[in-house]
């Protein structure tokens, strides 16, 4: 299996507990911070086709900067190539972890879901 990439904040909680989860899994992947690296419109673009879900998904609608953007009212007007544009901005707008694999991507972590994906 192709090594998986991970987008993460060092910093999230919640991007440690899924590192901890792959680590104790024993799996392969490798790190990216998304507030250093962040991902590219054409990135982003692949990942949410890939995905499935809605772009909505995508967005760390808990993050400072989301609600100090008022994205919350804005989103809703703004066409997807404008919203992968303004993700594309700032890499603590996008919801993470986010992980890339062979075949999927999962945004955020829900152990269940993982499970599911990866056993």
């Amino acid at each position: 299996m192709p090594t998986m990439l991970m987008l993460w904040y060092p910093k999230c909680s919640t991007c440690q507990k899924a590192k901890k989860w792959l680590d104790d899994k024993g799996l392969e992947f490798q790190l990216r911070d998304i507030k250093l690296e962040r991902p590219t419109v054409d990135e982003l673009h692949q990942w949410w086709t890939a995905s499935g879900l809605p772009l909505k998904r995508f967005f760390n609608t808990s993050g400072l900067q989301y609600k100090a953007l008022g994205l919350k009212d804005k989103l809703p007007a703004m066409d997807e190539v404008e919203q992968l544009a303004l993700l594309a901005t700032d890499g603590m707008l996008v919801k993470r972890p986010i992980l890339v694999g062979d075949g999927f991507v999962l945004t955020g972590f829900k152990p269940q879901e993982w499970e599911e994906k990866l056993g």
